[in-house]
């Protein structure tokens, strides 16, 4: 095995650091241009200064998959129903590119393993400082300050720790006579930094196996208060209970007790969002569920594009009729109050639906279950990412775009000269 220096990993740490701050990070929400410029910048170096050892299969396969996801960029972008901005698809393009150098790198220079090593500790960083900002804010709750960006407001202290703005209703909770500010740590809200924590989870547990931080990071997920991550951590205690089952008897009296007041507060938690003082949460999560896929059945090959802005134009115009109302009504077993809505869509994959049409969404999708970054666990993997996804406007960023190019990456090794041996 190749020598892993400390410059490198050193490296690797930055450029696995910003891949995960693609992905809702709010040093990317406040600096967005100037943050990928310098993450591409970083990444082309990282890979011209290995050049010379460029395997030409790598080479060959990321070149088919570049122009493959740029094709259909561009086909969404001239046959979407409504004007595109270009400036948005420069964006996608600088995602593209972005996933694509990033994979490139890592699969040429190092190895899976290594990545997820990187990756476990960058999330190790997130978890330990997402600690701190909770606990802070019982002694710095009254010492914050306002920040802005152009579609973005929070409060800080000292830019070390970061809380919703007072304009976030319920972000302030209280839970057993105690009055917690919901957790988002280094992210733009709590939906967030769970993701993070419960994949953290997910690495220490399942694929580095290692236990000393699992009850600590099961707790500060509670800390987010996201019904979608105390969901996705009662679904991996579940499934590590199951694991562990015939191999260390020890372990299950702790998951068990572990599990009683994390399904409590999920409990409370989920009253809340159907019946109490959340229930307005839980209906635009519901809405962005069913009225996408109602807009991309009437644009089913191309759908109506990604520029935010013409979307939700769109989509406060939309109105399901009655008949699919009432079905949907009956089949969820709860009632969708909302009429429309002018904002855009939380989730990820009935966006994908509206605004690429399902041929390209389906094949987005497919590649992402085909990747072969995490190949242990994979479904396990799928819950928590599809569960999160369908929550926050995530998986066209980096961090999720880059499992999509290697699942392309692997389709098209197939047709190069070595690619079958290899493969």
């Amino acid at each position: 095995m190749k020598f892993y220096s400390l410059r490198e990993k050193y490296v690797d740490n930055l450029l696995v650091l910003l891949l995960v701050f693609t992905g809702g990070g709010l040093l990317f929400v406040f600096n967005r241009n100037f943050m990928y410029y310098s993450f591409l910048t970083l990444l082309v170096v990282s890979i011209l200064l290995n050049y010379n050892r460029l395997k030409r299969d790598l080479l060959n396969s990321s070149i088919f998959t570049s122009f493959s996801i740029i094709l259909l960029f561009l086909i969404n972008f001239f046959f979407a129903v409504t004007e595109q901005s270009l400036d948005k698809y420069l964006y996608y393009l600088t995602v593209i590119m972005t996933s694509v150098l990033f994979y490139v790198h890592f699969k040429n220079n190092r190895s899976n393993y290594i990545f997820l090593n990187r990756l476990n500790f960058i999330l190790k960083l997130i978890f330990f400082h997402s600690i701190l900002n909770f606990l802070a804010y019982f002694f710095i709750g009254d010492q914050l300050t306002e920040i802005n960006s152009e579609y973005y407001t929070c409060k800080t202290y000292n830019y070390l720790f970061y809380y919703a703005s007072d304009e976030i209703t319920l972000s302030v909770m209280n839970l057993f006579g105690v009055e917690f500010c919901r957790n988002q740590g280094l992210f733009w809200e709590p939906g967030v930094l769970q993701i993070y924590l419960n994949l953290l989870f997910f690495l220490q547990a399942f694929i580095f196996k290692q236990n000393r931080w699992l009850v600590l990071i099961g707790f500060t997920i509670l800390g987010t208060y996201s019904t979608t991550g105390i969901l996705i951590l009662i679904g991996q205690l579940i499934y590590l209970f199951v694991q562990r089952f015939n191999d260390n008897k020890l372990y299950l009296p702790i998951i068990f007790l572990s599990f009683i007041p994390i399904y409590l507060v999920f409990s409370i938690n989920l009253e809340e969002k159907l019946r109490g003082n959340r229930v307005f949460s839980f209906q635009k999560r519901l809405f962005d569920f069913t009225q996408p896929i109602f807009i991309a059945a009437s644009n089913p090959l191309t759908g109506v594009g990604l520029d935010l802005d013409q979307f939700q134009k769109l989509r406060y115009e939309f109105y399901i009729d009655d008949k699919s109302l009432e079905l949907i009504n009956e089949t969820l077993g709860v009632s969708l109050r909302a009429a429309g809505t002018s904002a855009g869509s939380a989730n990820s994959l009935t966006f994908l639906l509206a605004a690429m049409g399902f041929p390209t969404a389906i094949l987005f999708v497919f590649m992402f279950i085909k990747q072969k970054i995490i190949t242990d666990h994979k479904l396990l993997f799928y819950f928590i990412v599809f569960a999160s996804v369908m929550s926050e406007p995530l998986f066209l960023r980096p961090f999720f775009f880059i499992f999509i190019i290697s699942g392309f990456y692997f389709f098209f090794l197939k047709f190069t000269s070595k690619g079958i041996l290899n493969s």
